[in-house]
């Protein structure tokens, strides 16, 4: 049986990061963006919370949090500003899981503690040129050096890209083997022939850094490989199941942003003698609005609960990506709609929101790979 009632704890961490939230990162969070700007200094703040290893068991510095509780912290944090909620989500889902779940005690030790802490940032490193949703169509090779491997190829579009420490990477080992020839390695930052190619200029999410790696002869340790060569598909697909619940989460912060800057106005706004909120067009919006972000709360924290309780969750968490994702840009578009010519300029914030909203939709599967996810449960297949 599914319970959602939080724990006293649980309540008092959402309250806590929320009036954090408030505080701290949501001032910064329209200046950040329109300048482009990764603030480090915003993102020690986070870390300080622990944040950023919110996920990361106790011995390793971390919280220990379950998945439930990370949701929360995610939505909170998203709802102050998205991208620093991609910062948190991609700290905790992306590299410290994989790391906790397949890496060695060693391996553990050298980068767990330092990333729950802050004191390093890591990114996860899938997508390329000709491997995007077909991320088993991997160029990137890793080729055994005797003592080393060595990694030749380049990354695209990684959050964290040109400012992380570190990159877990997924690289081929056996290109004949194609999915069953992947494998996932750790490359830090200053290795001979690990470079930073191009930042992006995107869209929304403008605070986070995406960037381009490009590796060429990069020699790296041998006990840098997670698991066992051959074990890469496996481990990115694991990664990406437990990140889609994250993303269901980051949906239901920002949409929670658009939907309350909506009623705001509407209830300030005063057309014909009346407040917008009082013509029946404007009521039945937010209306739907708010059943959105419930409906996109109820099946992440579904499959958050799922995961926590170490059940099949995979479905579960394509369905709280996809609906989440369209979900939220479908609320921030009736919220400009709501402020009417005023939410198509800078001076209110719902035009930022639909902007980060937009990529829910791309990263970590795309809205049409969910649907194949899903499908694939569906039919039996």
């Amino acid at each position: 049986m599914i319970d959602f009632k939080l724990s006293p704890e649980q309540e008092l961490i959402r309250k806590t990061v929320a009036e954090f939230a408030a505080e701290v990162i949501a001032p910064m969070a329209a200046e950040l963006d329109e300048k482009q700007e990764f603030s480090m200094e915003l993102t020690r703040a986070i870390a300080r919370q622990g944040y950023l290893g919110i996920i990361v068991p106790p011995e390793y510095g971390g919280a220990g949090a379950c998945a439930l509780t990370y949701c929360q912290v995610i939505e909170e944090v998203s709802k102050a500003c998205a991208a620093q909620g991609v910062t948190m989500s991609l700290s905790n889902s992306l590299v410290a899981y994989p790391i906790m779940t397949y890496g060695s005690e060693e391996i553990k030790r050298r980068y767990l503690t330092p990333l729950a802490s802050g004191e390093k940032l890591g990114c996860f490193a899938l997508t390329e040129p000709n491997a995007g949703s077909d991320s088993s169509n991997q160029e990137t090779t890793a080729t055994d050096g005797g003592d080393c491997w060595i990694i030749n190829g380049s990354k695209i579009f990684i959050s964290n890209g040109g400012v992380a420490d570190f990159a877990v990477i997924i690289a081929s080992t056996n290109r004949a083997a194609k999915i069953r020839g992947l494998s996932a390695f750790i490359v830090d930052k200053g290795t001979p022939g690990f470079t930073i190619g191009v930042k992006e200029n995107k869209l929304g999410i403008r605070a986070s850094n995406t960037a381009e790696l490009v590796f060429q002869n990069c020699r790296i340790p041998k006990g840098n490989i997670l698991a066992a060569p051959g074990r890469g598909f496996r481990i990115a697909m694991d990664t990406l199941d437990g990140g889609r619940v994250g993303v269901g989460a980051q949906a239901c912060g920002i949409a929670r942003a658009a939907y309350e800057a909506a009623h705001k106005y509407a209830k300030e706004r005063k057309q014909f003698g009346s407040a917008l909120v009082d013509f029946q067009g404007i009521a039945h919006k937010l209306a739907d609005m708010k059943l959105d972000i419930e409906t996109t709360r109820l099946l992440t924290w579904k499959a958050a609960w799922l995961k926590d309780n170490k059940k099949r969750f995979a479905k579960d968490a394509a369905m709280a990506k996809l609906y989440g994702s369209e979900m939220a840009t479908r609320v921030a578009h009736q919220a400009i709609q709501i402020h009417g010519g005023y939410g198509f300029i800078k001076d209110y914030p719902v035009e930022r929101y639909y902007r980060d909203a937009r990529i829910l939709e791309l990263y970590e599967g795309t809205s049409e790979v969910q649907r194949m996810v899903i499908a694939s449960y569906v039919l039996g297949v």
